[in-house]
């Protein structure tokens, strides 16, 4: 196989380049700044709740050691994430809608409504945003 002449090779390697960039750029919430979520929520406080609503019985969750559950996804790097729930993009709008309110986003999910406020959506939502 002939190879392309040098200024073809160079103009193939930066479409790859420009290729490779724009998957990159397609993964999770990475770039949900990290101030913009803690402007809405507190992740200490956000830990907190994860812990006393029990979200570790059906989760295993980086930094709470009792979050061992193996019923629904684990939630590690879920700042990474690229979906909530595997129905909406994963955006702090979203993932506090789907925190508050589960089976209205998806119908027969075993995500129970645990009843959050707007507030503690919030919190629960910068916490798992920690979790890169």
């Amino acid at each position: 196989m002939k190879l392309p002449s040098g200024s073809l090779r160079c103009a193939l390697l930066l479409a790859m380049c420009a290729g490779l960039l724009t998957v990159a750029g397609c993964g999770g919430a990475e770039g949900v700044s990290s101030n913009l979520v803690e402007r809405r929520g507190n992740p200490q406080v956000g830990k907190k709740l994860i812990v006393n609503y029990g979200c570790g019985a059906c989760h295993t969750i980086p930094g709470i050691y009792t979050a061992r559950g193996l019923v629904g996804p684990p939630l590690s790097f879920y700042s990474r994430r690229t979906m909530v729930a595997g129905e909406l993009p994963n955006t702090p709008d979203n993932l506090v809608r789907w925190l508050m309110n589960p089976p209205a986003i998806e119908p027969g999910t075993a995500m129970p409504d645990l009843g959050l406020s707007e507030q503690q959506a919030n919190d629960v939502a910068a916490y798992l945003y920690t979790l890169r």
